[in-house]
């Protein structure tokens, strides 16, 4: 019935699109607003998916999705090593302002065109004719890439802390990489479930898990303060670490950029849903912008707070749990239970994160796949009628995280390793795709019509989101300290490269002659 609306939509308006879907089977949840459909309609793609987000629901996903003050916990002993209290809060602040400046250039291509194909959708759109195919091929490979070893890094991130908790609880407990691995394989599992057969709840439960969330932090903080041994401000804002021996503070610092760049990374997690969201073109900029205002500012608060009740940073990176947040809230309230507490907390939201996550690269993909810019994209695209959800696309984000998890068992610094990889393939895409709309108003060229139009800021706001962007692409490959062992070194530039290359050889054999480009099959006029 899809394929055959798709066909009679050819030379159909909008309104008459709307129409033939008021008159089949599609629920009101499915149709969305006239807006919508009119959205779709022009870039020349059938609704599969539920409309079921609004504003509260997509703002929840994206807040639990980024976690910024609970991820920042989480990551924090990769700061502490290079760059240490004062490293880590004068970048985060410095990463924040940055992303600012990217999610808002994003925002405006997000309302411009609101489709789960994100920044490969754009580049076909916004890049040089004689570039669009080939450009949007890759940034496409680089979201794939990018989404689905982000899922894999959050599982992984909160696999190990629960292996903290259990340590804390546990003065006995042995650390074993393989424990980590098989609760990588229990969170996915878990969130498949989750992204499967309770999807139909996901708006509700992102909505209940931001109360959490936010009410969460506020719990956090209020004990810390009440209880945590507050150092001189002076010493937090002004000691930086080099335990990476680069003999160099700076150097140190930004080596250990990926810290803060992770819990502020994927605000565009809303554009990847955006065929789930009713009034996408208006909300998805809105709820882009204000999940990275908010988001940024616990984090940044979290931040310094954990900072000045940290203590001794020797003790806090030798602790047997080996999450230096698990150190700092049993030394600031003495009890294990408390601590537990507060670490439960942490985790469940780590989950949620997690949860979102493979949400959100199920959804890329299934739109790449859609396109044919795939292996097997016939099935990854597919959509089963009683589903409403790429349930091939969640099975596959599940194997990868799987698989990833492996690294743990041979490298001790499997986190960075997969942290890294996420970081510099996302962060690629945007760099590409914001470039692209720069170079369009460089050229005077006329911009699609946007509800979130940045006007005579565009271009600024674009260079330097550009700028910012290159430089954390460079140092998300740096490793944590300047000769680092086989186990210790920073491989992703290694499966960076591995990927790449085995996407171009998938288009010379094959990609080519079935992918196309989005642009393709965008109706000029809506």
């Amino acid at each position: 019935m899809s394929g055959l609306l798709a066909k009679q939509a050819e030379h159909s308006s909008p309104q008459e699109v709307k129409s033939r879907y008021d008159d089949v089977s599609d629920t009101s949840e499915k149709r969305g607003t006239t807006a919508d459909v009119a959205s779709m309609w022009r870039m020349g793609k059938t609704q599969e998916l539920l409309r079921n987000f609004r504003f509260v629901s997509i703002f929840g996903f994206s807040m639990i999705l980024m976690a910024s003050w609970e991820t920042m916990l989480g990551t924090a002993g990769i700061g502490l090593i290079d760059g240490g209290t004062a490293g880590m809060i004068w970048m985060y602040l410095i990463v924040w302002i940055g992303f600012i400046c990217v999610n808002t250039s994003m925002a405006e291509m997000g309302s411009m065109a609101p489709t789960s194909g994100g920044q490969y959708h754009w580049v076909s759109e916004f890049a040089p004719p004689e570039y669009q195919k080939f450009l949007s091929y890759v940034i496409g490979w680089l979201c794939v890439l990018g989404w689905q070893t982000g899922a894999a890094n959050t599982a992984f991130l909160a696999g190990t802390q629960i292996q903290g908790l259990i340590a804390l609880n546990i003065p006995d407990y042995s650390f074993e990489a393989w424990h980590g691995t098989l609760l990588v394989f229990a969170v996915s599992a878990f969130n498949v479930v989750f992204n499967t057969f309770f999807v139909k709840k996901l708006p509700i439960i992102e909505a209940v898990v931001l109360f959490v969330h936010i009410l969460g932090f506020f719990a956090v903080l209020a004990v810390l303060w009440a209880t945590g041994p507050i150092v001189d401000a002076r010493a937090t804002f002004t000691t930086f670490n080099d335990y990476g021996v680069w003999n160099d503070n700076g150097l140190a610092t930004l080596s250990g950029i990926v810290a803060v760049v992770l819990p502020l990374l994927g605000a565009d997690a809303a554009v990847h849903m955006s065929e789930e969201v009713r009034d996408a073109a208006q909300i998805i900029p809105q709820s882009m912008i204000t999940t990275t205002l908010a988001n940024g500012a616990m984090g940044f608060v979290m931040l310094i707070t954990f900072c000045s009740v940290l203590g001794s940073i020797d003790d806090a990176l030798a602790s047997p749990t080996k999450q230096a947040y698990l150190y700092v809230f049993y030394n600031s309230t003495g009890s294990v239970a408390g601590a537990s507490v507060m670490g439960a907390l942490v985790i469940l939201m780590a989950i949620f994160c997690n949860l979102s996550i493979t949400a959100t690269s199920s959804r890329q993909l299934f739109a790449f796949a859609r396109d044919k810019g795939v292996p097997f994209y016939a099935t990854f695209a597919y959509v089963p009628p009683a589903w409403n959800v790429p349930i091939n696309a969640i099975c596959l984000s599940f194997a990868v995280s799987c698989l990833l998890s492996l690294i743990n068992l041979g490298s001790s610094v499997a986190l960075m390793n997969i942290a890294s990889l996420s970081t510099c393939a996302i962060i690629a895409s945007y760099i590409v795709s914001i470039s692209c709309i720069a170079l369009k108003r460089i050229r005077g060229e006329q911009l699609l019509p946007s509800k979130f139009d940045l006007g005579r800021a565009g271009l600024p706001l674009n260079i330097v989101s550009i700028v910012f962007l290159i430089f954390v692409f460079l140092f998300s490959f740096f490793p944590m300290g300047p000769k680092p062992t086989p186990a210790g070194m920073n491989w992703s530039i290694l499966m960076f490269g591995g990927t790449m290359i085995f996407s171009l050889v998938y288009y010379l054999v094959k990609g080519r002659n079935v992918y196309v480009g989005p642009v393709e099959y965008v109706r000029k006029t809506a």
